[in-house]
C-alpha cells in the first residue's frame, strides 16, 4: 500500500469541516481553579466547627454550586445556600485576582479558533460574575457566549448548559466539540450530543465515558479538532457494541 505523504495528509486533515462551535468548560479545563474552590471549602467548614477532606472536595468537582452548598450544609455549615455560594465565589475571585493559573495549551487553542472564525462558548457551573471575569482576563475576545451555573435550571451532569449554548450560538450540537476535565462535566457534554474531549486533571475519568481522552491540550490544533469531530461522529454512528 502506498504511504500517504505528510503534505497530502495535512491537506486531507485541513479539508475536513470545521466544528460549528467549540464549547469550553472553565474550572479545571481553561483555568486550574479547583484547588482554590477546595481551599475555600476547607475554610468555610472550619469556620463552622467542622472538617473537610480532600476526598470531600474531589466529590464536588464539576458539580453545580447549589449541590455543593447542600453538601457543605450537611457538613455543618449553618448558612443558606446563596450565602455559601457567595462566600466561595468571593473567596475564589480573590485568589484568581492574585494569580490566575491557566491550563496548558488552552489559550493557544482558543486563539487559533478565534483567528479561524470558529464560534466558542464558555459553559461552566461557576456563576456568571466569575465566568465573565475569567473570560475578560484573556487578552483577546475569546468567547461569543457565556453559559454559567446561575443561567440554567439543571447543573451538570445534565446536558442543559451545553444545549443552551448551542441553541444561543445557532449551531448543531452534534457538529460541536466540547472540552471538559471532570466525569460530571464530560457526562453532561456527551449527553448533549457534542463530540467530547476530556483532559483528566484533578478527578479520575471513567475508562469508557463516550468521550475522547487527551492527556493535555498542549499542541492540540484546529486541524486536530476537525479530525476529532469526524472520528467522534463516526464512532457515535456505529451500532451499539461495535467499535
Amino acid at each position: 500500500m502506498t504511504e500517504t505523504t505528510p503534505a497530502l495528509d495535512a491537506s486531507s486533515r485541513a479539508a475536513r469541516p470545521l466544528p460549528e462551535a467549540v464549547l469550553w468548560d472553565m474550572d479545571g479545563t481553561l483555568v486550574d481553579t479547583e484547588p482554590y474552590w477546595q481551599e475555600s471549602q476547607v475554610r468555610l467548614v472550619a469556620e463552622h466547627g467542622g472538617t473537610w477532606s480532600r476526598e470531600d472536595g474531589d466529590s464536588l468537582i464539576g458539580s453545580g454550586l447549589w449541590h455543593s452548598a447542600k453538601v457543605l450544609q450537611d457538613h455543618g455549615v449553618a448558612l443558606d445556600g446563596q450565602a455559601i455560594i457567595d462566600y466561595m465565589t468571593d473567596d475564589v475571585l480573590r485568589d484568581i485576582r492574585s494569580h490566575l493559573p491557566w491550563r496548558p495549551g488552552a489559550r493557544e487553542l482558543l486563539r487559533e479558533l478565534r483567528d479561524a472564525g470558529v464560534k466558542t462558548a464558555l459553559v461552566t457551573m461557576s456563576f456568571r460574575r466569575m465566568a465573565e471575569e475569567i473570560a475578560d482576563a484573556i487578552e483577546f475576545d475569546a468567547f461569543d457566549l457565556v453559559v454559567a451555573g446561575d443561567m440554567v435550571e439543571h447543573a451538570k451532569p445534565h446536558p442543559e448548559a451545553y444545549l443552551v449554548a448551542a441553541e444561543r450560538l445557532g449551531v448543531d450540537i452534534t457538529r460541536c466539540v466540547a472540552i471538559e476535565d471532570s466525569p460530571t462535566g464530560a457526562a453532561a457534554a456527551v449527553a448533549s450530543g457534542a463530540v467530547t474531549i476530556a483532559v483528566e486533571h484533578h478527578a479520575p475519568l471513567p475508562a469508557d465515558g463516550g468521550f475522547l481522552r487527551r492527556d493535555t491540550l498542549t499542541g492540540v490544533t484546529l486541524d486536530d479538532l476537525r479530525e476529532i469531530l469526524e472520528s467522534g461522529r463516526e464512532l457515535a454512528a456505529l451500532p451499539e457494541g461495535e467499535e
